[in-house]
């Protein structure tokens, strides 16, 4: 026992010595007992005792070799945790029962690895009346993975006995129980339909089988299961492409001494080909029949043989003839629309001289003999001829296609017209405009072009919802199809844009008559659910010859136009003339400039004070945009000022603009200076993604800069449009965290008043138009006191821009306005030569 214990377990990390002293190590008096099951063992081999209740009392080593090394001891309750859940179970069961039976299974050794043993045991009551158990364990793992590699191999051998037998035959071989349940199916069907053996066993080959067979042959399997006479059918089965093919399937039963069924054994053939030639012979017999008796078509049959024609009844119902007028070629003729008639002559001579094809299709129109209807009908011809090639028969079907012809007539309608206002859709319309320039080419007549847009379209879909516009959009087409020159092609090309040309408008004279007249009506007021509707149109012209002579080089030269007349005003026309392209060069060029500056991030701000009027003291800074040209240096905003219409740019700039003001700020702050407010200029486009003022709040805090320090300066445009749900929200946001709102260039927008109370307003900004002339014009003085006043009525900062002289400081004192900024009191300087003055 311990010389066991120091071979086996003399490591602590496994089992201790002392782990069997302290046990009943002793196996005297057993050894009898277990001797029965030594005949089976090969050494090494571990006895082992254990209680009534299953705990392990005493192990012993016996024989040479190799032993056991656990990795854990197996006494008292330990050698639970050698064995997984499902060993444990099958090892109580088998001792437990009256006559234990030996068990494999897999004990956890130090290596961590399991190993195979055989455990037997015996039940012995002793003299104590207690009851114990007895067992030896086995080491078989090398001889139960050389039984498990000779099986390996055996079936090995003869699955690939068995795979080269069936690989062979071009079949598929399938064997199946007494009660139709395929059991085994052959390489083949895998390579076929794609669907493993796993999946075609049972019934699970129905779902390769095609639907309209299915049903046939599950009728089929199912009676021949019963009488077990040998089946022969053809099915079609789905292949791993999707497509079909047609198989034979052939089986025989099987059947042992009493004639009982032991197995079905079958083969699956392929018979496509076969299948496919029977089909097309069947077919082409069934295409004659159903010519003949199909009930919804007419039948023409010309016997060249005996020079007979005859009608069906339903033919003559088509073209509305009576039963008993002769079915002559020259009734025919006579029903032909004249346009369609020198092809049904020509058709009738081909067959008369034997010179018609085998096969012939046309569509004419015919006028009803009863009630002169016009309809469209479809011929289909057929011959039929002799060996010698001359034609015997002649079959001709036909189809009333009246209603399918429409049908298609409002498919183009509808692929080439906007449903809405019922004009031609862009297609169409550029069509027509490129057959015009061809024909003008070819002539020398000239055609005007107009592009029209819809002015406030945008508007009304934003406050009276989309029905409203869609409704206007429909009003404005009908006014403008009624005003239009008679030669004039209109259409609508998309959203609020719509197209005029027209020959009769060729020189600016009648161009400007025709415009003033649909501005005029256009201007009229429209009703949409008791709403009173208005809204103008921007025309943008060109004219063929003066403004190009290709139809691409036309529609530039409106649209340009166009966007002048929108630009300048709306509700107006504009002739083209070259600078508008040169302005067009020029804005494509400044928002090229734009890219590269935010690419390149050369934005950089610059600082104006903002000065309190009565003291001089500087009461914070507006950040204005100035970017660095790699060549010309610092420029003005108004270079790249038709970026601030584009959405992404104008975004980008802004957030160049944001970091390089708080980088500037947090500067101040570290020094110990104070700079006061900063205001930071916004736009709508700013706000449209809705997280413009978590944004910035953020970035305030990875800059550590206050909110109080920050202001945020918005134009009266950014309440307008459907955006102002966002807007509202991020100021009342910004207004929460501290960050003070100011509106500039108050007075020149469209806001309403009732937006200062919708909104956290905290400063007007008397735009710099009026402080300019307020010293002679006593309407912008009168403009500058009023929006003072309005100001100080909403306890609300009012700051004045554009001083430039002491003249204009005083007399905006003596309006009352106490904040002031300009060229008179600082211009705007960079960040390095900008040094705020201490408590500011």
């Amino acid at each position: 026992m311990d010389r066991f214990a120091e071979r086996r377990f003399g490591d602590s990390q496994h089992m201790a010595a002392d782990h069997y002293r302290a046990a009943d190590p002793s196996f005297y008096g057993y050894d009898t007992l277990l001797s029965p099951l030594f005949n089976h063992i090969s050494p090494p081999t571990l006895r082992w005792l254990a209680d009534a209740r299953g705990r392990i009392t005493a192990v012993r080593q016996d024989g040479g070799g190799d032993v056991f090394r656990f990795a854990c001891t197996p006494l008292d309750w330990g050698w639970t945790g050698l064995l997984d859940r499902e060993d444990r179970r099958a090892l109580l069961r088998a001792t437990l029962s009256a006559t234990p039976a030996p068990v494999t299974l897999r004990l956890l050794c130090a290596d961590g690895q399991r190993r195979w043993c055989l455990v037997r045991s015996m039940r012995h009551a002793g003299a104590d009346g207690q009851a114990r158990y007895l067992g030896t364990v086995e080491d078989i793992d090398d001889r139960h993975i050389r039984e498990a590699d000779a099986l390996k191999n055996a079936l090995t051998e003869s699955r690939e006995h068995y795979r080269w037998s069936v690989d062979l035959s071009p079949q598929v071989p399938w064997t199946a129980s007494p009660d139709g349940s395929v059991e085994e199916v052959g390489p083949m069907w895998l390579n076929l339909t794609g669907l493993t053996p796993e999946s075609t066993l049972g019934m699970g080959w129905l779902s390769a089988v095609h639907h309209d067979d299915a049903a046939r042959v599950v009728q089929t399997w199912t009676r021949h299961l019963a009488n077990g006479a040998p089946i022969d059918i053809d099915y079609r089965i789905r292949l791993q492409d999707g497509d079909y093919r047609w198989m034979r399937a052939r089986a025989a039963a099987r059947r042992d001494a009493h004639g009982a069924i032991v197995r079905w054994y079958g083969t699956l053939e392929d018979v496509h080909a076969q299948k496919l030639a029977q089909q097309a012979l069947a077919n082409s017999e069934e295409r004659l029949r159903l010519a003949v008796q199909s009930a919804r078509l007419g039948i023409w049959d010309f016997d060249l043989a005996t020079g007979a024609r005859a009608w069906s009844i339903e033919l003559r119902q088509m073209l509305g003839v009576d039963d008993d007028r002769p079915a002559t070629a020259d009734l025919a003729l006579s029903l032909v629309h004249p346009d369609d008639r020198s092809r049904l002559a020509t058709m009738l001579n081909a067959v008369a001289t034997g010179a018609v094809p085998p096969h012939f299709e046309a569509t004419m129109r015919i006028y009803r003999a009863d009630t002169g209807a016009l309809r469209s009908i479809r011929s289909t011809g057929w011959t039929t001829c002799a060996e010698s090639g001359r034609i015997l028969r002649v079959i001709v079907t036909f189809q009333d296609v009246t209603e399918q012809r429409d049908a298609e007539d409002r498919i183009r309608w509808a692929a080439t017209h906007d449903p809405m206002t019922r004009l031609p859709n862009r297609a169409l319309w550029q069509a027509t405009l490129d057959d015009m320039t061809a024909h003008a080419d070819k002539t020398g007549e000239g055609f005007g072009l107009l592009l029209l847009d819809i002015d406030d379209l945008k508007r009304i879909n934003d406050s009276l919802g989309h029905d409203a516009g869609d409704a206007l959009l429909a009003a404005f087409a009908q006014r403008l199809a009624a005003l239009a020159p008679l030669d004039a092609a209109i259409g609508r090309l998309g959203g609020d844009e719509f197209g005029v040309i027209a020959p009769s408008l060729t020189d600016s004279a009648a161009l400007e008559a025709w415009s003033a007249r649909l501005i005029a009506s256009v201007r009229a007021p429209y009703m949409h659910k008791g709403r009173t509707l208005h809204c103008g149109v921007s025309i943008g012209a060109a004219i063929y010859g003066d403004h190009g002579d290709q139809a691409e080089d036309l529609f530039k030269a409106a649209d340009l136009a166009l966007y002048a007349s929108k630009s300048g005003g709306r509700c107006r026309l504009t002739l083209f003339h070259s600078a508008l392209r040169a302005d067009a060069q020029q804005r494509s060029s400044m928002i090229r400039m734009a890219r590269q500056v935010v690419t390149e991030n050369l934005v950089t701000p610059y600082y104006q004070p903002k000065v309190d009027l009565l003291s001089g003291r500087v009461l914070g800074y507006e950040a204005l945009l100035r970017w660095h040209h790699p060549r010309l240096g610092v420029q003005l905003p108004g270079s790249i000022h038709a970026a601030f219409d584009h959405g992404e740019i104008a975004v980008a700039l802004t957030r160049q603009m944001v970091d390089a003001v708080l980088a500037d700020v947090h500067s101040w702050l570290q020094s110990g200076v104070d700079p006061g407010r900063v205001a930071i200029n916004t736009s709508a486009a700013d706000f449209a993604n809705g997280d413009f003022a978590e944004r910035l709040l953020e970035d305030l805090d990875r800059f550590d800069v206050p909110p109080a320090h920050i202001e945020i300066e918005v134009t009266e445009s950014v309440f307008l449009g459907s955006g102002a749900e966002q807007v509202g929200r991020a100021l009342r946001h910004f207004a929460q965290s501290g960050i003070r709102i100011a509106l500039d260039d108050f007075g020149t927008g469209f806001a309403s008043l009732s937006h200062l109370k919708q909104y956290p307003v905290d400063i007007l900004k008397i735009d710099r138009s009026f402080v300019s002339n307020i010293e002679h014009d006593a309407g912008d003085a009168a403009i500058v006191d009023a929006i003072v006043k309005l100001g100080a009525s909403f306890g609300m900062d009012v700051v004045a821009e554009g001083v430039e002289t002491q003249a204009q400081a005083d007399l905006l004192i003596g309006h009352g306005c106490g904040i002031a900024q300009g060229y008179y009191f600082g211009r705007p300087q960079p960040f390095a030569l900008v040094t705020p003055p201490t408590g500011a």
